[in-house]
């Protein structure tokens, strides 16, 4: 979300999604919003701090982690008075164990995280044990909440292929095994005891790695799906998984909001792949293609609004 207000974006998110509401997010507060701070926040025994390039592994806790981890309180706060009482589905996000790896540096090296197995084993083994933490924290501001748990992975394809830089950037970094791409996702997914949706808005997003991890669900941006990405999308979703169905909504307010327009996007998504209508309003959510963090106040609260007039409009559409 936009801006640096925990309540205010709180307030937002319950108003305009009142039946599935998440714990915001605002980057723009600085290191320790972002998307790798937040997560490095939750290790447990593995502290950080910020380098010129971003964050690393550092030696001892410092002032970055002590802010990090005052930032998620904050926004933890502001969740629990705004969403008193509420007995809905709820989302929490943070960075998964391989994006975390790959934006990570090493203590005494520029080089990722990712370029160790053992420390991404350990990175994989703390991160799982810190979620569970924030899961049970959550769950005790807000007990009548069922927690749905999202795990960021955008760089999981880069993972895959072996496209991440080594410092130099003159080298990449060794691709990691698949069934050790699984494993580590598996522990920190297994961790949470809640549906988990793994989220990867980029090309190319690893279906088989992502279900064989036992995730739940999968958030992408439908918009970059291929054709020969549709086979698996459908397997995905004839397996049963949760899809949040990224839509492209215009965040730069050159264009009015069409929810019809979005709603139909995903429809015509469903019938390609030759699903039965009947399971389309069940298993999708409708959601922004990414993060509204670029977007205004103003026009962030205006997607979100669209996302929620767009379901009802998809469930229409769908005959549901």
């Amino acid at each position: 979300m936009p801006g640096e207000n925990p309540p205010e974006a709180a307030r937002v998110i319950a108003a305009e999604l009142p039946a599935f509401p998440y714990l915001a997010e605002l980057p723009g507060r600085g290191p320790g919003a972002d998307i790798t701070g937040r997560a490095a926040a939750l290790l447990v025994d593995i502290p950080v701090d910020v380098s010129p390039r971003g964050w690393r592994i550092a030696e001892r806790p410092g002032r970055d982690l002590r802010r990090a981890r005052s930032m998620l309180s904050s926004d933890l706060d502001a969740l629990e008075e705004t969403l008193q009482g509420f007995d809905g589905p709820l989302k929490i996000q943070v960075a998964g164990p391989w994006t975390l790896a790959a934006t990570l540096e090493k203590t005494r090296s520029l080089n990722p995280a990712l370029s160790d197995p053992g420390l991404v084993a350990d990175l994989a083994t703390s991160l799982a044990e810190g979620i569970a933490a924030h899961v049970a924290e959550v769950a005790k501001r807000l007990p009548g909440a069922t927690l749905v748990v999202q795990l960021d992975e955008p760089a999981l394809p880069a993972v895959a292929v072996g496209a991440v830089p080594t410092a130099s950037g003159l080298g990449r970094v060794r691709v990691p095994e698949e069934e050790i791409l699984r494993e580590r996702l598996h522990r920190v997914v297994a961790a949470t005891d809640k549906y988990v949706v793994v989220h990867c808005c980029s090309q190319d997003v690893p279906f088989g790695i992502i279900m064989g991890s036992g995730a739940d669900g999968v958030s992408l941006d439908i918009s970059l799906l291929r054709t020969a990405d549709l086979d698996k999308l459908a397997e995905t979703a004839e397996a049963g998984a949760g899809l949040l169905a990224g839509v492209n909504f215009d965040l730069a307010e050159r264009s009015p909001l069409t929810p019809e327009t979005h709603a139909r996007s995903v429809a015509e998504l469903w019938r390609k792949m030759t699903l039965p209508a009947s399971g389309c309003a069940e298993q999708v959510v409708v959601t922004p293609a990414c993060g509204l963090a670029g977007a205004s106040p103003a026009r962030a609260r205006e997607v979100l609004g669209a996302c929620r007039d767009a379901a009802r409009i998809l469930a229409d559409m769908m005959g549901e």
